[in-house]
């Protein structure tokens, strides 16, 4: 029995998320729509997980990510939260105090062409 290849399109979006939360100071996994896991932020168990269901809403919610387009996209099940809500409410909280800088950025859009 064979498997699949790896999806490049996820094997390259896993690596703008990690680009992306390098110095997000909780954890948190986020599940592509191929399956592939990709754990960023601080060492340890994250308790939830973002799942993005497909690339399209990958590459919508990453190219200009605003509480709305989530938002948006969850209401739509083009994205979801799976585990602990309180572990995802504080990698919220992370997220809105991380900032990234300028040059990563830019190599995330410009990333998005490989995604």
């Amino acid at each position: 029995m064979s498997s699949a290849p790896p999806d490049r399109h996820a094997a390259a979006a896993a690596g703008l998320l990690r680009r992306v939360f390098a110095s997000l100071e909780a954890p948190l996994t986020f599940r592509l729509w191929d399956g592939t896991t990709t754990c960023v932020g601080t060492t340890g168990e994250s308790g939830c997980a973002v799942v993005f269901r497909s690339r399209g809403a990958f590459r919508r919610i990453v190219r200009r990510p605003t509480s709305l387009r989530f938002g948006e996209a969850y209401i739509h099940g083009e994205l979801d939260i799976e585990g602990d809500i309180f572990a995802a409410m504080r990698a919220a909280s992370a997220i809105e105090r991380l900032r990234v800088p300028l040059g990563a950025r830019l190599a995330v859009l410009a990333g998005l062409l490989r995604v």
